[in-house]
């Protein structure tokens, strides 16, 4: 798949409500009128973290189009954090974006305690939920076109 930030333009046009859908949910997570205490450039970089532990590099540089120098090291899936909310974050949204199941109250309870927002806590989820099923749908779709 080439690098593009448009997944859904390869949807049949049949789908066409399906993917204006998914545009808008992904406007909404990754450039939010409201980000909270999540940036747009972090939101860039940790969607490109999401998209290269799925196996999606070619969207995962898509996504750092939107990063800047400051956020660009989370976009690498082994980078740990700087400090230790960012750790409790990055773990946490590995873990949520990839192992949903796995994650648990004391998973959430370690971002409270690193000084996590709920509100920003629900953002991380939106965002992680959302990028999950747009590799999903990328990696489909990829299959569909005799890809990967």
């Amino acid at each position: 798949m080439q690098p593009t930030q448009d997944v859904f333009a390869a949807l049949p046009a049949e789908r066409a409500e399906i993917a204006e859908m998914s545009r808008a949910a992904c406007r909404a997570v990754l450039t939010p009128a409201a980000p909270g205490g999540l940036s747009l450039p972090w939101r860039h970089a940790v969607a490109a973290r999401i998209c290269a532990k799925h196996g999606q590099d070619a969207l995962a540089v898509a996504r750092l189009a939107g990063t800047d120098d400051d956020t660009r090291a989370l976009a690498d899936p082994g980078f740990a954090g700087r400090d230790a909310r960012e750790r409790a974050v990055l773990a946490f949204v590995d873990g949520v974006a990839v192992q949903p199941r796995t994650v648990t109250a004391e998973d959430l309870a370690g971002l409270k305690a690193a000084g996590v927002a709920d509100a920003d806590i629900v953002r991380l989820c939106e965002l992680a939920a959302y990028l999950a099923y747009e590799c999903r749908v990328a990696a489909g779709l990829a299959l569909m076109q005799g890809g990967r």
